[in-house]
């Protein structure tokens, strides 16, 4: 494990302590799920490509998308969380998997709600934890990451297999309805959008992985 690796995983582990409902699990994205949801960053087009990664973190899913990256292609990372904006500008500078793309990066320190963005994107790649939000602001945060792709654009984003069913076994009737509430939306955004479903079983927990395609 390199040292980068090692500190974002500090990093990401204090954060979680201090700030659980925005950061969501124990441990960073898993290799395995980081492939799958830059996925369609593998694809044949030889057009410059726009790219949004909203909820960054420590950068576990943003290694994976740095090394996809073409020269002619342009990423902006959406993260609210300072301490993970701060690592994630030190790797740019420092880590030799960021700085040969660091010129073609630009780190927003904001909520997405409030990220404008100068055009919109070929491709959205979501690591935020949205099990632990409303239903509401999970619906909110979909239909913004969807608002901001062209269309025909791809937004990709995880939920943690069984989790939701699991954790509603042993809470009581307002968080059951809560978990309720966000697999409903999750369902009404992958009948309309969905057109490939990936399941990642070598991450801790295992996930889904979604990957949404704006229609309109």
């Amino acid at each position: 494990m390199g040292t980068e690796t090692w500190r974002g995983r500090q990093i990401f582990w204090r954060e979680f302590r201090r700030s659980f409902h925005t950061t969501g699990a124990i441990l960073p994205s898993g290799a395995a799920l980081g492939r799958a949801l830059t996925r369609l960053l593998q694809d044949a087009s030889t057009q410059p490509r726009r790219v949004l990664e909203i909820g960054p973190g420590s950068g576990a899913v943003t290694e994976h998308l740095v090394s996809r990256l073409r020269p002619e292609d342009r990423a902006d990372l959406v993260e609210i969380n300072a301490k993970f904006v701060s690592f994630l500008r030190e790797r740019l500078e420092q880590d030799p998997r960021f700085a040969p793309v660091a010129a073609q990066i630009q780190i927003h320190e904001q909520d997405l709600a409030e990220f404008r963005a100068e055009a919109p994107y070929d491709v959205a790649i979501s690591g935020l934890p949205l099990n632990n939000f409303q239903a509401v602001d999970v619906a909110k945060l979909l239909e913004r990451a969807l608002q901001l792709l062209k269309p025909g654009g791809t937004l990709s984003f995880f939920e943690y297999i069984a989790i939701r069913p699991a954790r509603a076994l042993v809470s009581g009737r307002k968080e059951r309805d809560r978990l309720r509430g966000i697999s409903d939306v999750l369902q009404s955004f992958l009948r309309k959008s969905e057109f490939r479903r990936e399941a990642v079983w070598r991450n801790m927990p295992p996930a889904w992985v979604h990957h949404l395609r704006r229609n309109d």
